[in-house]
């Protein structure tokens, strides 16, 4: 059987609201659970991929401050 997470995570979040998504990410992080670490990869990824030179420096300077 082969699975695709990142396809499962896309069609599971398609049509979701800004709100839905920001529960979603909210509560996967609040929950400290491992198993969401997929999806919050597949938004990075989505994040990362769409985004320009500029929101990329942005995530990387954000990074970098935060595991000083």
């Amino acid at each position: 059987m082969n699975i695709s997470i990142r396809k499962h995570i896309k069609d599971n979040f398609k049509n979701t609201d800004v709100n839905e998504l920001k529960t979603s990410i909210e509560g996967s992080i609040n929950d400290s659970e491992e198993l969401a670490l997929p999806g919050l990869g597949v938004f990075f990824e989505v994040l990362w991929s769409s985004g320009n030179d500029s929101l990329r420096n942005e995530i990387l300077q954000t990074l970098e401050k935060n595991l000083k």
